[in-house]
């Protein structure tokens, strides 16, 4: 059997004649840029999330990117200011806080979850700190209660990093992007709501926020040829606007089918040397990704792709030890480390079938 880590044409083939119907009417329409499809997409997410704005942007980076910028030209951050982020992390989390001339502070994340670690961001908060970033890793929630605590308490930004959680739901039944300040969205094709290319999007409860960023993605303008800052060309494109609508229709059902196939593995799996992802009791995983870690990672991938198995690694190199970043390359997070040096991505999508994951586990046991 040959089981493909991912298949995006069979993610998106149940929705190609919505698809294609909707790229005719966007042709016919004449109006390619931030139009009606943005608008309706922009309010169609965030009731989704719970939230009263939503901004379509290019992609997740640069969601994350113009809330740090809006936060700075509407002076609630400046060039500086420290940024606790988790040291576990792609490396894109990071760069929206580099790119906004702002200072990453590195924290290992919690054992059991692989998020950022509220003890740990305690531990790191002194008088520059101004904002936490908590990413939601592999589509399990950061212990968003315990930071919204903390940020309170500490007068700080809560800024979510959702592109890998849609759909994901706290205790209290607040969805992703609805438990903080402000989130950013990744909608890449692998992501659990995929466009057919780059998109992202910001959701917020902050309307003043929202005027910044709206600018901010627009050269700095709310009016054409007049601007109020040094802005930027982050948009989101209509056509990936209306594919969206389209995709978000099925995101429940998808978000379902991915829990029945981690079901499958969390009781099969062999789990001698293997430590399974851990559902946190605060919420509720949507497994963008199945992360197991195993001390002979590279030996078991191995063993996996002679079996006709694909699998992928999150990630290979952590931010800290990466040549973009050489000037940390003294840091030491053990946790973090061992997790990027064990961690190993198995199939898990809305399209994979019963009989693909079994197949997983049995070759998994087997070694």
């Amino acid at each position: 059997m040959q089981v493909k880590f991912l298949d995006l044409l069979k993610v998106n083939e149940p929705y190609f004649p919505e698809l294609m119907q909707s790229t005719q009417e966007f042709l016919e329409s004449g109006w390619y840029i931030l139009g009606n499809e943005v608008k309706a997409f922009e309010k169609e997410y965030a009731a989704y999330c719970g939230t009263p704005y939503c901004v379509g942007v290019s992609n997740g980076l640069d969601a994350l990117r113009l809330i740090f910028e809006g936060y700075k030209v509407l002076g609630k951050l400046k060039e500086g200011d420290e940024v606790i982020v988790p040291a576990n992390t792609y490396i894109a989390s990071i760069l929206s806080v580099t790119q906004s001339r702002l200072k990453p502070v590195l924290v290992e994340p919690d054992a059991e979850t692989y998020n950022i670690s509220p003890e740990e961001v305690l531990k790191a908060i002194t008088s520059k700190t101004r904002a936490v970033l908590a990413v939601h890793l592999y589509g399990q929630l950061a212990d968003m209660e315990a930071l919204q605590e903390i940020c309170k308490n500490h007068s700080l930004l809560l800024v979510e990093d959702a592109a890998q959680a849609h759909g994901a739901t706290c205790r209290n039944g607040k969805l992703a992007g609805n438990l903080s300040d402000a989130a950013g969205h990744s909608f890449y094709p692998g992501k659990n709501l995929g466009a057919l290319g780059d998109a992202g999007a910001i959701t917020t409860s902050d309307e003043e926020l929202v005027g910044a960023v709206q600018a901010l993605r627009n050269y700095g303008s709310h009016k054409k040829y007049y601007n109020m800052y040094e802005g930027f060309n982050m948009r989101l494109d209509e056509n990936q606007a209306a594919w969206l609508r389209i995709r978000l229709k099925g995101l429940d059902n998808e978000n379902n089918r991915r829990r029945e196939l981690a079901k499958v593995y969390n009781e099969k799996l062999n789990k001698e040397k293997l430590i399974l992802p851990l559902e946190a009791k605060y919420g509720k995983h949507v497994y963008h990704i199945y992360p197991v870690l195993h001390p002979e990672r590279d030996n078991l991938q191995k063993h996996l792709l002679e079996n006709g198995i694909q699998t992928m690694v999150h990630y290979p190199v952590p931010p800290h030890k990466q040549e973009a970043f050489k000037h940390w390359s003294n840091y030491s997070f053990p946790l973090t480390e061992k997790i990027h040096n064990q961690e190993l991505s198995l199939p898990i999508s809305p399209v994979h079938t019963n009989e693909e994951i079994e197949y997983v586990v049995n070759v998994m046991n087997q070694f």
